[in-house]
């Protein structure tokens, strides 16, 4: 009887054998490996970010022992593993300042699902936090970065001509969401966007964004038909631009900030647990409304 892989292997002796399968496994595998398709864009096979050696661990470019241990602290050391760069003071202090001031919001979605999956399963930390992290999307965390690209793309209209009120109105009268304006709490302003943007104009860092935040804010209050307050989401983008953050990580602050405060609520959560707690309210909060028969 044959087996699967023995359809082409000729019999001519034990020696012959093994030598025939032994040359045409390598003419498959030389086979595959020059029609193998790759899926996605095909990249330079380098990384710039780290490399370590048995005595040595080297991050972008400095020895991590000798020069960066002692020397940065993690915000510092975060925007170096970003950017390449070593932060200036300005970019520390401010990029310090919006991961506290998005860490932390009670028991929002993303804490709750972090703390009762961690009831269900107290050794499974690590899937704890990542429950809480799966939950910071577009309505949760993750307007930074679409109101990033907002601001960009509004930066580069008015370059080209269009007035902000037009672009404004356009949104309204198509009725799309403003990113980063609105909040179901903070009435009838938040207090974070307030500080970050005060704190910004008062250490001169706004150079193109935090002006356009601030003329956004009022053109939207005198052209929206309802309050819409500018929301942390905003606020933060329009910032590390200003600073020569990349937009294409302005997602991974809030998300960076939101895992330190998942870690809190976990912690807690092992000595004074609510999560059975917050799942048995949840229950109790739904009422079970039976589907009609379509008979």
């Amino acid at each position: 009887m044959r087996r699967r892989g023995q359809r082409n292997v000729t019999h001519a002796g034990a020696a012959g054998s093994r030598s025939d399968v032994h040359v045409r496994i390598s003419d498959y595998t030389a086979f595959r490996g020059r029609n193998r398709m790759q899926i996605g864009k095909a990249g330079k096979a380098t990384t710039s970010i780290s490399t370590a050696t048995p005595d040595a661990i080297t991050v972008r470019n400095h020895d991590l022992v000798a020069d960066l241990m002692g020397h940065l602290s993690f915000t510092e050391y975060f925007f170096l593993l970003t950017t390449g760069r070593r932060p200036t003071e300005e970019q520390t202090f401010f990029l310090d300042l919006l991961l506290v001031s998005i860490a932390e919001h009670g028991l929002v979605p993303t804490n709750q699902v972090a703390r009762m999956t961690y009831a269900a399963d107290p050794d499974f930390l690590q899937g704890a936090v990542a429950a809480g992290l799966l939950g910071c999307g577009k309505v949760i965390l993750g307007t930074t970065e679409i109101a990033g690209a907002f601001l960009q793309d509004t930066q580069r209209r008015i370059d080209e001509g269009d007035a902000l009120d037009d672009i404004i109105c356009r949104i309204r009268d198509e009725g799309r969401r403003l990113p980063g304006f609105g909040h179901p709490l903070h009435k009838p302003v938040d207090p974070r966007a307030q500080r970050i943007l005060s704190l910004a104009e008062e250490r001169d860092v706004g150079r193109k964004y935090v002006p356009l935040a601030r003329d956004i804010e009022d053109a939207v209050q005198r052209l929206w038909p309802r309050p819409l307050p500018m929301n942390v989401s905003f606020a933060i983008p329009a910032v590390l631009l200003d600073l020569d953050f990349p937009s294409s990580v302005l997602k991974g602050i809030p998300i960076l900030a939101r895992t330190a405060s998942l870690l809190a609520h976990l912690a807690e959560e092992s000595r004074t647990p609510i999560g059975f707690t917050l799942a048995h309210h949840a229950e109790m909060g739904i009422a079970f409304e039976p589907q009609a028969s379509e008979d």
